[in-house]
C-alpha cells in the first residue's frame, strides 16, 4: 500500500486529521534538510512535503521564493531532493514523503527515469502546481506505473473544473484556502468551507488544506473541515529564523528542538 494511503486510513482511525508541513530542501543545506525531517516527524508531522527549489516558482509567495533562492545558491537540483528523501528514510524516517516540483526539473530528467528514482527513494507522491490536468495524461500513467500518486492542486475558482479535476485523482486532493500564491495569511478565505464541502462531495479521497496556515487557530478551524492541514511559508520562515544556530555545532541541538516545538506548538500537543 502506498505510504499515504496507510497514512490516512491510520489516523481516520485515530479521528485525527494530518498535519503535513513543508520544507524547501537545500535550505540551509541538504544534509540539514535530513535532520529537518525527522525533527519534524519527532515534532508530531504525519506526512512531510519535499519542496524543490525553482528559479520561477509561480505559485509561491515570497517566504518560498526566497527560500528557494537560497538553495539555489548550493546548486541544489531535483535529484538531490530526491536522494535527501532517500537520507532521510535511510536515517530513520516512517513517514510519507510527497515531492513538490515544477514540471520543468521534471522534463529534463524525464518523465520515466524521474519516477524510477522516486519509487527507489520510497517518495509517495508527487505534486506539480504547473501541470493541468487537461494535459497531466502521460505523467500520470507513468506515476501509477511507480505507485506515485499524483496529488492535484484545487483552487476556490477552479468552479465548473473540480468534478474533472478530482474524478482521476489519487492520494488525496490539496484544496488552496486562498486566493493566489502561498504565503502566511491573518485570516483565512471566508468561503473556505464551502470550497471543501465543495470538493468532498465530488471525491471519496482526503481532502487536505495549504497556502497561508500559519496560526494554531486555523490549524484547528481546518481541523473541523477536513483531513489535512498543509503548513509552508510559515514553517519555512521558522526555519530561517533557526539559520545561524543550525549551522552551528554549538546551536543545532537547540535549533532543531525549537522546529520541532513549532510544530508542536500548530498541532496543540
Amino acid at each position: 500500500m502506498n505510504r499515504i494511503d496507510a497514512k490516512f486510513a491510520e489516523l481516520r482511525e485515530q479521528k485525527q486529521i494530518a498535519f503535513i508541513p513543508f520544507i524547501t530542501v537545500g535550505d540551509p543545506s541538504s544534509e540539514l534538510s535530513v535532520d529537518i525531517i525527522l525533527e519534524l516527524e519527532r515534532g508530531g508531522a504525519d506526512i512531510i512535503e519535499l519542496g524543490v527549489p525553482y528559479s520561477d516558482p509561480l505559485a509561491d509567495g515570497p517566504v518560498i521564493q526566497a527560500s528557494s533562492e537560497r538553495a539555489l545558491l548550493h546548486s541544489v537540483t531535483i535529484l538531490d531532493c530526491i536522494a535527501v528523501a532517500k537520507r532521510a528514510r535511510l536515517a530513520g524516517s516512517e513517514l510519507p514523503f510527497i515531492l513538490f516540483t515544477y514540471f520543468n526539473p521534471v522534463l529534463q530528467i524525464g518523465l520515466e527515469r524521474i519516477f524510477k528514482l522516486m519509487n527507489e527513494s520510497d517518495i509517495a507522491g508527487v505534486i506539480i502546481p504547473d501541470l493541468p490536468y487537461e494535459e497531466d495524461a502521460e505523467v500520470k500513467t507513468i506515476a501509477n506505473k511507480y505507485n506515485i500518486h499524483l496529488i492535484p492542486l484545487v483552487a476556490p475558482t477552479s468552479n465548473s473544473r473540480i468534478a474533472k479535476i478530482v474524478s482521476h485523482a489519487s492520494g488525496f486532493i490539496y484544496c488552496v484556502s486562498s486566493l493566489g500564491v502561498t504565503g502566511v495569511r491573518s485570516e483565512l478565505h471566508e468561503g473556505i468551507q464551502d470550497f471543501i464541502a465543495t470538493v468532498r462531495s465530488h471525491t471519496d479521497l482526503p481532502v487536505a488544506v495549504g497556502f497561508g496556515i500559519s496560526s494554531r487557530e486555523q490549524v484547528a478551524a481546518l481541523s473541523q473541515v477536513s483531513d489535512g492541514v498543509i503548513v509552508g511559508s510559515a514553517l519555512v520562515r521558522h526555519i530561517h529564523e533557526q539559520r545561524e544556530g543550525l549551522l552551528s555545532s554549538e546551536g543545532k541541538s537547540q535549533s532543531l528542538l525549537q522546529i520541532s516545538e513549532f510544530v508542536r506548538q500548530l498541532k496543540n500537543i
